[in-house]
């Protein structure tokens, strides 16, 4: 009996838990600043239904909510993939490169890389700059 009552007293601190983790994460869906903050804030209301999922089928002893929760889990990690490369082609279309740091070599200079040697030999092929 005691111990039915611990698992429904932790089911409900868990629930309150994720459900202000749910507000501040949409605060950071509507709010913001940049479109991988958004991404990332969708990967994490995911994550948030995946724990109220889980929470849930332990409260309920209901074992499909599991599957669901995989199910789930797998559709969010494709989701940020199709995001992630969205931005990448997204910028590139633009023109930008996306934001990486230079690989820098034991002397400290910075060492082109693949992309910019790539990128000077097409040059150089076309007659350009």
């Amino acid at each position: 009996m005691i111990a039915a009552s611990v698992v429904s007293a932790a089911a409900m601190i868990a629930l309150g838990i994720l459900g202000l983790a749910f507000l501040l994460t949409v605060y950071r869906v509507v709010v913001g600043p940049t479109l991988p903050d958004r991404v990332l804030a969708l990967d994490m209301l995911v994550a948030v239904a995946i724990g109220f999922i889980a929470v849930i089928a332990i409260k309920t002893g209901f074992t499909l909510y599991i599957d669901i929760a995989i199910s789930l889990g797998l559709v969010g990690f494709l989701a940020t993939v199709a995001f992630a490369r969205f931005i990448l082609s997204h910028g590139a279309s633009n023109g930008n490169e996306p934001s990486t740091s230079p690989v820098l070599t034991a002397e400290g200079a910075s060492k082109p890389t693949a992309s910019k040697k790539a990128r000077k030999d097409s040059r150089s092929k076309k007659g350009g700059r």
